[in-house]
């Protein structure tokens, strides 16, 4: 960036190094050359008054001067080299270290800078600039190791191999742009000592609808000059220009200012001077707001932060002045230099700071105002900023994902470049596959349904490959579900919220469904030798059934534990019967409802049957005991008395519904030779090793046999009923659960107090909370609301209540 030197606000001595007299020795010449900003020509004057100094004091001195030189043209490679060697040459100012770790960061030598920021601690404890230098390293990297999206590219038609920078839109298309270059086509004919290169001008280029560019064209007189002009800005009609001009007045210090021009078809008017600078500062690189009414710019005049800041004027339209200039506050400005503004629309400040935590050089920055009140600086990370100068940032208001920058990272053409950058849509996809977690084989017509946090909802059904894909939108929460006939229902969760890359997300968002017309093993279930007690590792697997249970909250399962043949010092029946209530146990403790458990000890009654290859044993084998009397190893036998060890559990239904106990089966038909819900292998209760988590219930009262029940005639009273069988009122409405009921002709009541009423109970359902309709309730078990009313005599919806129970079968 050594063509900034000028235009960014460097007090101007405009003698160029041509007149410095021949008879004054190197390093006078060198120091004159220094003093009045020729720091281009000063590095060469002090290399050449080193080569004839023999003091080492001195020579360290010349040494640091050179880097300093280099330094002040933002030349990174010239100034690592230098202040490197003005270190070994004892060069006492610890500046010196600090200058080096500055330039290695720079340069992106982030390791090797923290080292030198680390001696420069030692040296200046006090100075924030080490500890500040140490965490900017560490943070560019970590940017560097991930890039954001946005997509930068050098724009390379308009470069050269000179200075070009600061482009912005010049016309209201958004297709011609004004920048600043040093190319040897600027009217001025000397060059610039302090850069080496030719006096800055403006040009304007445009490129055409395929995209190309055409040859730039310089602004001609009056807009450039013989001196340095460039860093403008103008109006979003392509109309109104403020420019920085750095005015030569021969013998005499320059400084910087703004000048105003309006365009009048291929020329412009004579430029006029904004008086913005009092005394000897200097202003620059101007911004100008949408309505026009406020202009940024750069200076270093009195009242700042330190460096270059960023100040802001008003118009005054009665006087039609500019006003006083108002610093921007120490939010956005820094000690160091602040520069190159760009506001938009919105009041966002786009701008380039030293100051603030950066990669390198000058860091582009984002800050909005709200409510006068500047919001905290955001670098915008790699690739928009690099360990070099990245500044001149412009967006493309018509779109706000396009613009240009300027930088003079490596890759470019020459010390300063344009780039163009854009920032692509983010764009978030799902896929995966619906399959049978038992055959692999796809399945076809699942139903997959996709929620989004938005409140959108979209269905898909899969074809014959089991595929799915959906398109997901930014900072947004999905929630995926899968359903099919015969299968568990399964969900898996998706988030976009807080991505700023684009991704597919695929691999691990597959459906494996488990279907219900078989048995499903709990893998990783373990228990010690002889013992029931769960092992710790086993709580895995368990909560994975866990969450399987809660994504189908009306399933009813059979916890079923099987053993090998092998004899054991307790029946294999008891043993296994404990070690399937242990996994009940522990799925009641974690909230789910004892009523959609039953568990069961199969022993080795039901050796494996193995469905797909596994180990040693291909699909079809049936591992009994004749099967594995035939094995030739103890290694195979082994593992398969290890297979035919297992936990596993069935779906007995799956229309659960609150109060109903899992033996109770309202639509499922029972597989023949077995019996859903069976529990077998009571545990003996003098077993005092019996686990402390087994359910204990009283004793049932003794049944005098099935129990009378009686049809309530027209005229019946509760009184009556209750005299001709002999109870109280009380009793026989605590055997019917009835409070307040109207006795109607057609109802049935208990009147035996003793009477087993067992079967007579599960035509009845018990009512939960909400339930208070006879639709709600027939919906929830698929029946008719005018049937149920009919089974219920007597019942009105004003009687429901949680607890009360209602006729469902005749």
């Amino acid at each position: 960036m050594r063509i900034l030197t000028r235009l960014i606000l460097a007090t101007l001595l405009v003698l160029n190094s041509g007149i410095v007299t021949a008879q004054r020795t190197p390093l006078i010449q060198a120091d004159l050359a220094f003093a009045k900003g020729d720091y281009y020509d000063a590095a060469i004057l002090y290399k050449k008054a080193y080569t004839k100094e023999k003091n080492k004091v001195k020579k360290a001195e010349i040494i640091y001067k050179v880097a300093e030189s280099y330094r002040l043209t933002n030349d990174f490679r010239n100034q690592e080299v230098w202040y490197n060697k003005s270190i070994k040459a004892k060069y006492k100012d610890p500046m010196a270290i600090l200058h080096y770790a500055n330039a290695l960061k720079y340069n992106g030598k982030y390791d090797e800078a923290i080292v030198q920021y680390t001696n420069y601690v030692k040296e200046a404890p006090s100075d924030p600039r080490g500890a500040n230098g140490i965490a900017s390293c560490e943070q560019a990297q970590k940017w560097k190791d991930k890039p954001t999206r946005y997509k930068v590219e050098n724009l390379s038609p308009v470069n050269t191999k000179y200075g070009d920078f600061g482009a912005f839109y010049s016309h209201k298309d958004h297709r011609h742009i004004i920048f600043t270059s040093a190319r040897q086509e600027s009217i001025g004919k000397a060059n610039d000592g302090g850069t080496g290169e030719k006096f800055q001008d403006l040009y304007e280029a445009v490129v055409d609808k395929k995209g190309k560019w055409s040859s730039p064209k310089p602004l001609l007189e009056p807009i450039n000059s013989s001196a340095n002009d460039g860093s403008a800005t103008m109006d979003s009609k392509g109309s109104d220009m403020f420019f920085t001009r750095c005015p030569m007045e021969k013998g005499k210090m320059g400084s910087c200012e703004i000048y105003y021009t309006k365009r009048k078809g291929q020329t412009w008017d004579e430029p006029k001077l904004i008086p913005l600078n009092a005394d000897s500062a200097t202003v620059g690189q101007p911004s100008l707001s949408a309505d026009e009414m406020t202009l940024y710019f750069v200076s270093d005049m009195d009242g700042g932060q330190g460096g270059k800041d960023i100040w802001m004027t008003s118009f005054d339209k009665k006087s039609k002045e500019w006003g006083t200039p108002v610093n921007l506050g120490n939010k956005i400005n820094t000690p160091d230099d602040d520069m190159f503004p760009f506001i938009t629309a919105d009041n966002t400040l786009y701008y380039s700071s030293k100051g603030h935590l950066g990669m390198g050089g000058l860091d582009i920055f984002m800050s909005k105002m709200t409510d006068g009140v500047w919001s905290d600086p955001v670098n915008l990370k790699y690739p928009i900023n690099t360990s070099a100068d990245d500044f001149a940032f412009v967006l493309d208001e018509t779109t706000g994902d396009r613009g240009f920058l300027s930088s003079n990272r490596d890759g470019g053409k020459g010390g300063d470049d344009i780039y163009t950058w854009n920032l692509p849509p983010l764009v978030f996809t799902i896929s995966g596959r619906v399959y049978d977690a038992d055959t692999r084989a796809n399945i076809e017509n699942a139903n997959i349904e996709m929620f989004g946090s938005d409140g959108t909802s979209i269905p898909f059904k899969t074809d014959k490959t089991g595929a799915y894909k959906f398109d997901l939108k930014p900072e947004t929460s999905y929630k995926i579900s899968a359903t099919m006939n015969n299968y568990l229902n399964k969900y898996l969760e998706v988030s976009t919220v807080g991505l700023e890359q684009s991704k597919d997300f695929i691999g691990d968002f597959d459906f494996a469904m488990r279907s219900i017309l078989r048995a499903i093993e709990l893998p990783e279930i373990y228990y010690d030798l002889g013992k029931w007690d769960l092992r710790p590792e086993s709580k895995k697997s368990l909560d994975e059934l866990l969450s399987t249970l809660n994504e189908n909250p009306t399933t009813v399962i059979e916890i079923g534990s099987h053993t090998d043949a092998r004899p054991i010092p307790m029946t294999n029946d008891t043993l296994s019967s404990r070690r399937a209530q242990s996994v009940v146990n522990y799925l009641i403790k974690n909230g789910i409802p004892a009523e959609r458990l039953t568990y069961k000890g199969y022993a080795a009654r039901e050796p494996r049957r193995l469905e797909r290859d596994l180990g040693s044993f291909n699909a079809g084998d049936v591992l009994n005991e004749a099967f594995i009397s035939k094995l030739k190893s103890t290694k195979q036998k082994e593992e398969a008395h290890q297979l035919n060890r297992r936990t596993e559990f069935k779906v007995l239904r799956t229309n659960y519904v609150t109060g109903q106990s899992a033996s109770e089966n309202l639509n499922y038909s029972i597989p023949e030779g077995s019996k859903a819900g069976e529990q077998i292998d009571s545990i003996p209760t003098e077993d005092t090793s019996i686990p402390k988590e087994v359910e204990v219930k009283d004793a049932p009262k003794e049944k005098s046999g099935p129990g009378e029940l009686y049809t309530c005639q027209k005229g019946d009273t509760y009184v009556k009923i209750a005299k001709n069988f002999s109870i109280t009122v009380k009793e026989l409405k605590q055997l019917n659960d009835l409070r307040s009921e109207l006795i109607e002709a057609g109802m049935q009541l208990k009147v035996d107090p003793k009477g087993d009423y067992t079967d007579y109970d599960k035509k009845f359902y018990t009512l939960g909370k909400g339930e208070d309709s006879y639709k709600a309730i027939a919906k929830k078990l698929n029946l008719k609301d005018s049937d149920l009313k009919k089974l219920n005599p007597g019942i009105d919806e004003k009687n429901f209540r949680p607890g009360k129970k209602i006729r469902i079968v005749q």
